[in-house]
């Protein structure tokens, strides 16, 4: 494949630095990959240490406190590993072994079944943690986004099993869930001390705001990963699915990827706008006045991070294109 060049972008949102735990958050989510007996074979080490989840974690949380840093790089760890797993291994071309994995997680996930494997171990340990005095309400919004990120390898799974790929426009709303950031905006109302009440969450504009962001992610991680992907026949790339709806070269899609980036930029703004004037409409006052004043806020600092991190981490910037093991397999942690 000839040198594609990524595509020039105005990034609209202020750096908001990088959380000064960085180093000993990665240690720390090291550390607990071991107690937690996390098997990592020589590959999926290699590639850890070039994801840099510490990095992604300190970027667009760069005001949590040591010990939220610290969960919330172990639940991006765990979710790398899964990533991995299912992008990579053979757990991602087998629809019935996939399925039966992702139930087992989700189960799990909803307390439906005691865990087993090192996987489930780590997921029911980091939900005990993550989940304590916690509001149910919360707790419910985390569970659903987890589990829909979940599903989306299975439903990848059969596609590829099928031989279907998606739509431009149909792949939209599977990216919003597959690119795993709506759960890492429940995590941000614990660092950012805010509970927001269920009208909150159905305000339009917050979930405007809220897709938003999930999209410029799942875009952004699209244009920097594609090549990779490609190589590895992985076909749920917004990159590929614009060469393939619409004809021409694959740089001149990466070039409407970039210009697609900078109108998701603009919906954020837009969006921005649109909840203030709503929060004015409603009357919403007291607490949950500030805790949507507070999304406002740092949301855009999240964008930021976001893109800031597929600027420097490893696994983005210098992508090794045979990154799998003989056996096909990341690690044995699937095994109960």
């Amino acid at each position: 494949m000839s040198k594609i060049a990524l595509p020039e972008f105005h990034m609209p949102f202020e750096s908001t630095g990088c959380n000064p735990g960085v180093e000993q958050t990665k240690k720390a989510a090291w550390e607990w990959a071991e107690a937690s007996e996390l098997v990592l074979s020589p590959v999926a080490v290699k590639k850890m240490i070039r994801t840099r989840p510490e990095l992604w974690i300190s970027l667009i949380f760069p005001e949590a406190s040591q010990k939220h840093l610290d969960l919330f790089c172990q639940w991006l760890f765990w979710a790398f590993l899964v990533d991995d797993e299912f992008d990579d291994g053979p757990a991602g071309r087998d629809p019935r072994l996939c399925e039966s994995a992702i139930g087992r997680l989700v189960d799990v996930l909803d307390g439906a079944r005691a865990p087993v494997g090192r996987m489930e171990h780590a997921l029911d340990e980091l939900l005990a943690r993550t989940c304590v005095d916690r509001p149910a309400h919360w707790v419910r919004q985390f569970r659903r986004d987890t589990a829909a990120w979940l599903w989306t390898y299975y439903a990848e799974a059969v596609d590829r099993a099928a031989g279907h790929v998606p739509t431009t426009a149909d792949f939209v709303k599977h990216r919003r869930d597959s690119v795993a950031m709506q759960p890492f905006l429940d995590l941000h109302e614990i660092t950012a001390g805010i509970d927001l009440p269920e009208s909150a969450r159905s305000l339009p504009a917050y979930i405007a705001l809220r897709n938003a962001v999930t999209d410029h992610s799942g875009l952004c991680n699209d244009i920097c990963s594609f090549e990779k992907e490609a190589v590895l026949g992985y076909e749920h790339n917004t990159v590929r699915l614009i060469q393939r709806d619409r004809g021409g070269t694959l740089q001149e899609a990466v070039d409407e990827a970039g210009i697609l980036l900078g109108r998701i930029a603009d919906r954020v703004q837009r969006a921005e706008k649109e909840l203030v004037e709503e929060i004015e409409a409603a009357g919403i006052e007291g607490p949950a006045r500030t805790a949507l004043e507070r999304c406002v806020r740092d949301y855009r600092g999240l964008v930021r991070g976001d893109f800031d991190y597929h600027a420097r981490a490893e696994r983005y910037t210098r992508p090794e294109l045979t990154e799998i093991d003989e056996d096909g397999s990341m690690s044995g942690n699937f095994a109960a």
